[in-house]
C-alpha cells in the first residue's frame, strides 16, 4: 500500500488529477449501475411472481387431483410443457408434508423441493412463498409455493386436501438473460464513461495547469540564466489561484531584480568610496615603510602628521563600513526589533552626543512627548545623523534649533545651506555636495536616515531655511501617550 502511495505521489499533477477524476466517475457510475441492475432485477422478479400467481386456473383442478392420487415423479411425456402465457412453460407440482412432490401431467418438468416448501404446509397461514430454485435438469426457476386451500380459487373447502401445498414454477432463463445483457451493457457504458472521464480529466488538467507549466518554465529559466526580467502574462481581471500565483511570481522577480540592482549599485559605489581612503592609506604606509627601510627616518613633525592621517583614514573606513552594514541589513532583521519607542527620549540621547561633538555650538531644544513604532537604535542613529549634519555645517559659535511637537521633528542650522539644485540628491547613497567633499563623511548618513524613517512609516525632507541655513523635517506617525502594552 505504501509503495502504491509513493508511486502515486511520484506521478505528475495532471496524471494524478486525471486518475482522481476517473476514480470519482468510476465510483459514481458503478453506484448508479449497481443500483439500476438491482432495481431492474426486482422489477423483473416482481413480474415473474405476478405471472406465477396467475399460472394455475381452477379448470385444471382435475390435473392436480390426478397427480395427488397417483403421485407421478415426472410429467406425462404426451402432455409435457403446456405453453402458458408470455411464452413460458410452467412447472406444476403438489408437495406433501413429508416433502414428496407429485408432478402434474401438464408440468414442464420436475422442481426440486426444499424445506421452505414443506414449511408452507406446517404453517397455519395461507400466505404463498416465493423463492429461486432449480429443476431436475439444473435449470434455474422461480418457485411459488402456497397451501392448497380454497384461497387458491379451486372452490373446495380447506379440508379437501389437508397437508398439501401447490408448487408452481417458471423458468428464469429469459429473466437471467435479460439481466446478463443489462449487466454487460452497464459494464460497457461504465467502462466507456470511465475512459472518457479519464481523458476529459487529463484534458482539463492540461488546460488548467498550462499556466503552471509556464510558471515552471519561467522559474527554470531564471534558475538557469539568472535572468530576472522574465514576466508571466496574467489576465488582470482574473482572480483565480493561478493568476494570483503568477502575479506573486512577477512581483518576486521584480523585487529580486531591484534588490540585485541595488546591491550592484551599492557594491560599485562602495568600491569607489573605499578606493580613495585605501589609496591614501597605502601611500602613507609606503612612505613610513620606505623611511624605515632606507634608514632615513622622517622628521618628527612629518611622521606625526602621517600617523594622524592614517588614523583619520582608518576612522573614515570604519565609519564607512558601519554605514554599509547598516544599509545591507534586511527588512526582516529590522522588523524583528520594532517596538514602541519614545521619540522624545531618542532625540534627547542624540542631542547629548551632538553636544559632545560640537561643544562650541549652542543647541536649543524644545521637545514634546511622542511615541512611535520603530527600532530604537536605528531611530536614534537617524536623529544623530541629522544632528551631525547640522553641527558639521554650522558656523563656529552658531546655533542649532531642535523642536519636537506632535510627531514632527525639525532641526535647523544657520550654515550656508544646500543649493536648490542639489536638494533632490541629498538622500542618494554616497552623494556628497561638491562644496562638502573636503569634510569628513561617507555620503551615507542621510540615505540611512531616509530608509529608517520610511520603515517607521514616516517621511523626512531637507529644505532651504528662511534667513539662511538648512531645516530638516521628520514626520512620524504615533501618539502623545504610550499605548497600554508599552507601559
Amino acid at each position: 500500500m505504501r509503495r502504491l502511495v509513493r508511486r502515486y505521489r511520484a506521478l505528475p499533477i495532471r496524471a494524478r488529477l486525471a486518475m482522481l477524476v476517473a476514480a470519482a466517475v468510476a465510483f459514481a457510475v458503478a453506484a448508479v449501475s449497481v443500483t439500476c441492475w438491482f432495481i431492474v432485477q426486482r422489477k423483473l422478479y416482481d413480474q415473474v411472481d405476478a405471472d406465477l400467481r396467475k399460472a394455475w386456473q381452477p379448470q385444471h383442478l382435475n390435473d392436480v387431483v390426478g397427480a395427488l392420487a397417483t403421485c407421478p415423479q415426472k410429467p406425462s411425456q404426451s402432455n409435457l410443457g403446456i405453453l402458458r402465457n408470455n411464452g413460458n412453460y410452467y412447472y406444476v407440482e403438489l408437495v406433501k408434508r413429508n416433502g414428496t412432490a407429485c408432478v402434474s401431467s401438464s408440468s414442464a418438468g420436475r422442481v426440486l423441493t426444499t424445506s421452505s416448501d414443506t414449511g408452507v404446509i406446517a404453517s397455519s397461514s395461507d400466505d404463498a412463498v416465493q423463492r429461486n430454485g432449480t429443476d431436475s435438469d439444473g435449470h434455474a426457476v422461480r418457485v411459488l409455493t402456497a397451501p392448497l386451500t380454497v384461497t387458491q380459487g379451486f372452490g373446495n373447502p380447506p379440508e379437501l386436501y389437508p397437508g398439501t401445498a401447490l408448487l408452481v414454477a417458471i423458468p428464469l432463463r429469459n429473466t437471467q438473460n435479460t439481466l446478463n445483457d443489462l449487466a454487460l451493457i452497464l459494464l460497457l457504458v461504465s467502462g466507456i464513461g470511465v475512459v472518457g472521464a479519464g481523458a476529459a480529466g487529463l484534458a482539463v488538467a492540461r488546460a488548467g495547469l498550462r499556466p503552471v507549466d509556464k510558471l515552471t518554465d519561467a522559474v527554470e529559466h531564471v534558475a538557469r540564466t539568472e535572468d530576472l526580467s522574465v514576466r508571466i502574462p496574467v489576465d488582470e481581471d482574473s482572480e483565480d489561484e493561478v493568476a494570483r500565483l503568477s502575479r506573486s511570481f512577477n512581483s518576486m522577480t521584480t523585487a529580486l531584480a531591484s534588490s540585485r540592482d541595488m546591491q550592484q549599485q551599492l557594491i560599485a559605489d562602495a568600491g569607489h568610496e573605499l578606493r580613495t581612503p585605501l589609496t591614501s592609506l597605502r601611500t602613507n604606509i609606503e612612505l613610513l615603510t620606505r623611511s624605515e627601510e632606507t634608514g632615513r627616518p622622517l622628521p618628527p613633525e612629518d611622521r606625526k602628521a602621517l600617523l594622524a592621517s592614517v588614523k583619520a583614514q582608518m576612522s573614515e573606513l570604519a565609519s564607512l563600513i558601519g554605514d554599509l552594514q547598516e544599509l545591507s541589513r534586511s527588512e526582516g532583521q529590522r522588523g524583528e526589533r520594532v517596538e514602541v519607542v519614545s521619540f522624545q527620549d531618542a532625540v534627547e540621547s542624540a542631542l547629548h552626543r551632538a553636544r559632545l561633538r560640537g561643544p562650541e555650538l549652542t543647541i536649543a531644544a524644545d521637545l514634546k512627548p511622542w511615541f512611535v513604532r520603530a527600532e530604537p537604535s536605528a531611530l536614534e542613529r537617524a536623529v544623530v545623523n541629522i544632528l551631525d549634519n547640522a553641527v558639521k555645517f554650522s558656523p563656529e559659535g552658531g546655533t542649532v534649533e531642535v523642536q519636537l511637537s506632535e510627531g514632527v521633528l525639525t532641526v535647523r542650522d544657520h550654515g550656508r545651506g544646500i543649493p536648490a539644485d542639489e536638494l533632490p540628491y541629498v538622500f542618494d547613497r554616497f552623494w556628497r555636495s561638491p562644496s562638502a567633499r573636503a569634510l569628513p563623511g561617507s555620503g551615507l548618513g542621510l540615505s540611512i536616515v531616509a530608509r529608517t524613517i520610511q520603515q517607521a512609516g514616516g517621511e523626512v525632507t531637507l529644505a532651504w531655511a528662511e534667513g539662511g541655513g538648512t531645516v530638516a523635517t521628520v514626520r512620524l506617525p504615533g501618539a502623545a501617550t504610550a499605548p497600554p502594552e508599552a507601559v
